[in-house]
């Protein structure tokens, strides 16, 4: 079994990096990828734990974009720049792309000042330093808000806290900096790295709008879809799968790991009936040779 999308403290999960690989040593996997929001600042430490215990890595960021529909997500594999070297698990540091992370990452902080001013000014019992502490040094996203209010007993549990008060839509709710589609693909090609798209399904598209999604973004560059995903029925994943391959993609696969933010989900088993095949470790690894 393969897990090629999680996340770590470095954005919004609970685990730290090397706790990610080592979950998934523990869990019998051949290969883990760390893809954390708008960061690669967690691959080193990830790499290294995966080389000490002799487990695949595969480097990797996830990125929102803008869409008519839904909510797109895609997930960008290798990005790193090597133009000095091959090392396909260093963290990027230099290039166009590494320099749009940067903006991406100011942005957060602009955005989640004013979530902060717009949940206190509901009467929400929260503040700033709380935020901080729980994202324990990590970029701040709104799972750590969803988790403070928890905490003081504002709302039941997370999934409350969303459809309450930080949800699409939702009064705390602030709108986040998001490129386009090819412009994330052109510069992720820009760090050699290769794009599959994350839970197709989010993108709130029926059948033959999903299909001609997948078609356009295929024509744009894209890899692969993320066929195999934790919430997807057996039906859905196999649909995915047929998508992919009708457009020369390859169909990807993880659990979304968010530690005890998504309780329900497990490493390389989401909520147990998840097996990503190793033939798309294959593929992908394939796909990335022929970029460098």
């Amino acid at each position: 079994m393969i897990d090629l999308h999680t996340h770590s403290i470095i954005s919004d999960g609970t685990d730290k990096p090397a706790q990610i690989v080592e979950l998934a040593w523990q869990a019998g996997l051949k290969a883990i990828a760390l893809t954390d929001h708008d960061t690669t600042e967690g691959i080193a430490e990830a790499a290294k734990k995966a080389h000490q215990l002799g487990i695949t890595f595969l480097a990797g960021c996830e990125i929102s974009c803008r869409w008519s529909t839904g909510t797109m997500h895609l997930l960008v594999y290798f990005p790193t720049d090597r133009s000095d070297n091959d090392d396909t698990t260093s963290p990027l540091s230099t290039g166009p792309f590494a320099d749009e992370l940067l903006k991406l990452q100011k942005d957060r902080i602009q955005r989640n000042r004013l979530i902060i001013d717009r949940l206190i000014s509901l009467g929400l019992p929260i503040t700033w330093e709380e935020v901080v502490q729980e994202a324990n040094g990590g970029l701040i996203g709104r799972p750590h808000f969803a988790k403070v209010l928890v905490k003081n007993k504002a709302v039941a549990n997370m999934t409350e806290a969303f459809e309450l008060w930080l949800g699409k839509g939702r009064l705390a709710y602030i709108k986040k900096a998001r490129l386009l589609p090819e412009e994330i693909i052109r510069l992720a090609h820009s760090s050699k790295g290769i794009v599959s798209l994350a839970h197709p399904y989010s993108l709130g598209a029926d059948a033959s709008g999903l299909e001609l999604a997948v078609r356009e973004l295929a024509s744009l560059g894209l890899s692969g879809i993320e066929a195999y995903y934790s919430t997807y029925s057996v039906r859905e994943r196999l649909n995915l799968v047929e998508i992919a391959e009708k457009n020369g993609l390859i169909p990807t696969g993880g659990s979304d790991y968010h530690g005890d933010y998504k309780p329900d989900i497990k490493i390389g088993v989401g909520r147990g009936d998840l097996c990503v095949p190793e033939s798309v470790l294959e593929e992908l690894l394939e796909k990335g040779s022929q970029r460098f």
